[in-house]
Parts: structure tokens; sequence; C-alpha cells
């Protein structure tokens, strides 16, 4: 698995190209912003995009989806319970008073126990709502793309429209039951481990609590 991380736009965000590093394929995960950026970082890793996957449909991780989509008509994987947040993210731009392009409809569904497959990679879909109501996650080869559920050192937000505290934790409880060696890939700040956040993240070694939880 080839993985590379591009944090773009005002909210810093992480999107990340994966690739099958024996095939031409590649998928791109949370193109958030800047979607030129992306798309030269896609044509100098001489790879072909076969897909956009969306963790959950906050506007930071989706801003960049229309100007990939002129460039590639690839499909975009959304979970049906974040279509609200996917179709609203020019309301929430507008609030922040940032640019924002809105995405073109979702092509596929995503769902728990889904195995996307690039290449002869393959990747479980984990359904982990409680930053948002149809957050997943995307799991495999010891690497989890989690989005915003947990960071190095702490967690997503809890107070926005649509979050749920007490889903969190319980999407949280579910991360971190993944090996301790599993490589985490956050949607904002640095690459971390299981290993490190079970020993580290106040609001998984239970020195924190997650407020309405």
């Amino acid at each position: 698995m080839i993985v590379q991380q591009i944090t773009v736009g005002p909210f810093q965000e992480n999107c990340y190209l994966l690739s099958d590093p024996d095939s031409d394929a590649l998928a791109i995960i949370d193109p958030g912003d800047e979607p030129e950026r992306i798309i030269a970082a896609v044509e100098k890793s001489g790879k072909t995009p076969e897909a956009i996957w969306i963790t959950h449909a906050h506007l930071d991780h989706i801003g960049g989806i229309a100007g990939i989509k002129r460039k590639w008509d690839v499909p975009v994987h959304v979970h049906p319970l974040d279509l609200d947040l996917y179709k609203s993210g020019s309301v929430a731009a507008a609030k922040y008073g940032i640019p924002y392009e809105e995405p073109p409809a979702s092509d596929r569904s995503l769902e728990e126990g889904q195995t996307l497959k690039l290449g002869a990679l393959e990747l479980r879909v984990l359904h982990v709502p409680g930053h948002a109501p149809g957050h997943v996650m995307f799991y495999g080869h010891g690497n989890a793309f989690v989005g915003d559920c947990l960071f190095a050192g702490s967690i997503g937000r809890t107070d926005l429209e649509f979050c749920n505290p007490a889903h969190l934790e319980q999407s949280l409880q579910r991360i971190v039951a993944l090996p301790d060696a599993t490589i985490v890939h956050p949607g904002h700040g640095d690459i971390t481990s299981i290993g490190i956040e079970k020993r580290s993240n106040p609001f998984i070694n239970g020195t924190a609590r997650i407020v309405g939880a």
C-alpha cells in the first residue's frame, strides 16, 4: 500500500492518495480543498484514479470534489446518512466566510462491512458515527483512515450539527479495538497508531470524557 498525505485548505485537512504498488489503481480519500494540488500529485504518481472515498461529508472533506470530477469522472462514495451534510456544504462555507464549490451528486453508497477493492488491495468500510451520522473509516493492510473520529492526542468535535457524543464514544471503542500496530491516518494533524493513542490519548485511556456522552 502506498499512502500520500496532502494537507489542504484553511482547515488544514488531510487528503490521502491511496494506491496499489503493483497496479495503476489509486483512490482519493477526502479531497477537501485545493483540487489543483491534488490533481498534480495524482499525475506525478503515474497512477490512475478510480474513485473518491469520503469518510464524512463536512465541507472541509469534500470541497475539492468538483474540481477533481472535472478532470476525472470517477465515482464519489458517500454513506447515505451523510447526504444531508453533503448537500449543505455551501451553507456551512457561508458561515465561515470561505470560498466553496458545490460538488456534484454522489455516485455510490458506502455501508458497514463493505469491501472496497483497489487493484490487489482490499479495505473494509466500518460505520463509525458520532462526529457525523454517516461517518465511516477505511481499514485494511494495517492502515486505518479514520476521518475526524480520532486524532493524535484528541478526538473529533461533537458540538456541530448532526454530531452525537454517545455515538462517537462507541465508535472510538470500536476503533481502538484494532491491533496496536495499526497506522492511523486522521483527517487533521499527524499520523499516529492505535497503540500510541491507547497509551497517551486522554479520551481513549479514560483520563478525559466526551462531553454529553
